[in-house]
């Protein structure tokens, strides 16, 4: 089959579209036939070696993974030939303490699918049948590679790490990313006032299409723009995947009592908290990663109920894969990049 494997890192990195064995399943595995594949920051942190864990190379990256199964393992009878699937790209043990709680997102042994094994860039790829979920009818593989990650990060963050209740004011850090496009429509579906960052015009009304009651300027001090539309109260929840100074800016808007919950460090891994003013005002900084099932579950259902959109910028073919990763590195996408192989 054909995969383009990245050979070695840098920005941009060393990429190749060959052809590659094709995979077999063990005997709870199943090979899926990739319909679509979505871009992710993560792609480009693996690319360009930027990840705590190290990556065996060659390897196809590609997390967001939408398809057919084409091939079942010999213990596998829950799935079938044919069957129409969205892939969980953290990949979890099942059996620690965590999983068995339903906490897949923070299993002992969990990897990534793209990162520690063969990921979406390729025309198959093989998974545990445990990664699997059932895709709607009404949800195209393109609307799930778009959604089953950045999506269910997003549906993570609000439904699980923080309570969003209608009439809270809630600021969403970049509302033009793929966590950013799929919170607002969140929020926005839990009742909430959404205010979000954008860098340009475009991005601007962007986020405005997708139901943020306001948008405010990135390259401003938003921190003061968003307390005057608050009238001085500050925001309930601060949906943050940047980290950094955008991570300290968030603290400078944030009500009393109010949450930020993140999931990113893009801008910055360490910062300085100012803790007085934290505790005082009882805020919260809360850390997320990745998603449960129930949190890919339920972002498919929204987008079946058509609560939620997938917001996608273009599409590439499989050898156009490093050209779309440029495009994701120079901040110009407004949603989802998908790969069809």
């Amino acid at each position: 089959m054909k995969a383009v494997q990245l050979l070695a890192h840098g920005a941009p990195g060393k990429f190749e579209f060959r052809e590659v064995p094709d995979p077999t399943p063990g005997a709870e595995e199943v090979v899926i036939r990739v319909r679509a594949c979505g871009l992710n920051r993560l792609d480009l942190w693996a690319e360009q070696g930027e990840l705590p864990v190290k990556l065996e190379l060659p390897r196809t990256l590609g997390c967001e993974i939408s398809g057919e199964i084409s091939q079942v393992g010999c213990h596998v009878l829950e799935w079938r030939q044919g069957d129409r699937v969205a892939v969980q790209s953290n990949l979890f043990c099942g059996q620690c303490e965590f999983c068995l709680r339903g906490q897949e997102s923070i299993c002992i042994k969990g990897e990534i699918l793209g990162v520690h094994r063969d990921g979406g860039f390729a025309e198959r790829v093989v998974v545990p049948s445990a990664a699997l979920v059932r895709l709607p009818g009404k949800v195209t593989f393109e609307s799930a590679a778009a959604l089953t990650l950045a999506g269910s990060t997003a549906m993570h963050m609000l439904t699980h790490r923080a309570k969003v209740s209608a009439g809270d004011w809630v600021l969403v850090i970049g509302g033009a990313s793929g966590v950013g496009s799929a919170a607002i429509q969140i929020a926005k579906g839990l009742g909430a006032r959404v205010i979000t960052t954008a860098s340009s015009h475009d991005k601007h009304e962007f986020a405005k299409k997708l139901g943020a009651d306001y948008v405010v300027d990135a390259n401003e001090k938003w921190s003061a723009e968003v307390r005057k539309i608050t009238g001085k109260r500050g925001v309930d929840l601060v949906v943050e995947h940047v980290g950094g100074e955008v991570l300290l800016q968030a603290f400078d808007c944030l009500a009393r009592g109010g949450t930020i919950v993140t999931c990113g460090a893009t801008a910055g891994r360490e910062v300085l908290l100012k803790l007085w003013p934290m505790f005082v005002k009882e805020q919260r900084l809360i850390g997320s990663y990745g998603r449960n099932r129930r949190d890919m579950e339920a972002t498919l259902h929204w987008a079946a109920e058509g609560k939620i959109c997938a917001t996608i910028d273009r599409e590439f073919s499989l050898n156009e894969t490093p050209q779309a990763l440029a495009l994701l590195r120079k901040r110009k996408v407004m949603g989802k990049l998908i790969i069809k192989p």
